[in-house]
């Protein structure tokens, strides 16, 4: 059995990494986060040790490393601009890291990262859960059986829609999530890439804090991508059913129906990573400089 620690537990992602311990037994035995609303361990880990101050954290760590009990891996899921300072952190204490997307918001981060790597011996693992999907593996199958000079069109539409809290909170802001494209946008960037190729060419169209359009054209496709975090963006007939989500993938205007089995895949790649499968720092880097480019690019007019 591994022992892990978790950064973020109060976080909006942090039940999924506790669901994977859980299910792929593994035992936290502690958890950190200034906020205290963490009720969530009891239905996991009721035993773990929690704190809210960070010295109070990395103190407890080091007891337990010289006790001989240290831990074997660190979870993050931190706000996207902590996870370069807490992967560093992991490392440096003598665990290895596992990381939710953004692995880290700018491409230099990650060679730094690949030095503290080769100074202590341990990993990064980077959470790139649609890769693991049946039907992303599946269409990436197909993909790579086609001709070799097939050029698919592709529409990827993403619509999450989020309250006014949103824009008040780290994540309405660029400078510590990236904004839309690499907040909402990276897993599916990760995604069109894996299946499709690198990028030969990238257009924005649109971006604002709630919402971004643009055009990419990988090896193999040519993506058209919307984003929104507007529940006015979302689909009438969606809206009548209560939901305030809706994602499409179409190819050649067939949908791709990938909405299902998403509460299994954060389990799936926990047990990859402690079978020594996992996505590291260079997997995660071609989705980190195209959301980087994205939010750093002039705006053109769409054809």
């Amino acid at each position: 059995m591994k022992n892990f620690a978790l950064i973020g537990a109060a976080g909006f992602i942090a039940p999924r990494h506790l669901k994977a311990l859980k299910e792929t037994g593994s035992n936290l035995v502690a958890a950190l986060d200034k906020h205290d609303n963490v009720g969530v361990l009891d239905s996991y880990f009721p035993n773990a040790d929690f704190f809210t101050e960070f010295e109070r954290f990395d103190r407890h760590l080091d007891k337990l490393k010289r006790k001989g009990e240290k831990v074997d891996y660190i979870s993050i899921c931190s706000p996207n601009y902590l996870h370069d300072s807490h992967i560093r952190f992991a490392l440096r204490y003598g665990a290895n890291a596992i990381c939710e997307k953004p692995l880290v918001l700018n491409p230099w981060n990650l060679e730094a990262l690949a030095e503290i790597e080769k100074e202590t011996g341990k990993r990064v693992n980077t959470i790139l859960q649609l890769r693991l999907h049946p039907s992303i593996i599946a269409l990436r199958e197909r993909v790579q059986k086609s001709p070799k000079d097939k050029v698919f069109d592709v529409d990827l539409k993403y619509m999450t829609s989020r309250g006014n809290w949103y824009q008040s909170s780290w994540k309405g802001d660029t400078s510590k999530s990236g904004g839309i494209a690499t907040n909402i946008g990276i897993h599916f960037f990760d995604m069109l890439m894996w299946i499709f190729g690198e990028v030969k060419h990238n257009a924005v169209y649109s971006l604002t804090p709630t919402q971004g359009s643009g055009y990419i054209e990988l090896e193999k496709a040519r993506v058209n991508w919307f984003l929104s975090i507007d529940y006015d963006d979302i689909p009438a007939d969606v809206k009548a059913q209560g939901k305030r989500t809706f994602r499409t993938l179409s190819m050649e205007g067939e949908e791709i129906e990938f909405s299902d089995g998403f509460t299994d895949l954060h389990t799936k790649s926990y047990a990859e990573i402690l079978n020594g499968n996992a996505f590291g720092l260079q997997d995660a880097r071609p989705s980190i400089e195209l959301a980087y480019d994205i939010r750093n690019k002039e705006l053109t007019k769409k054809p």
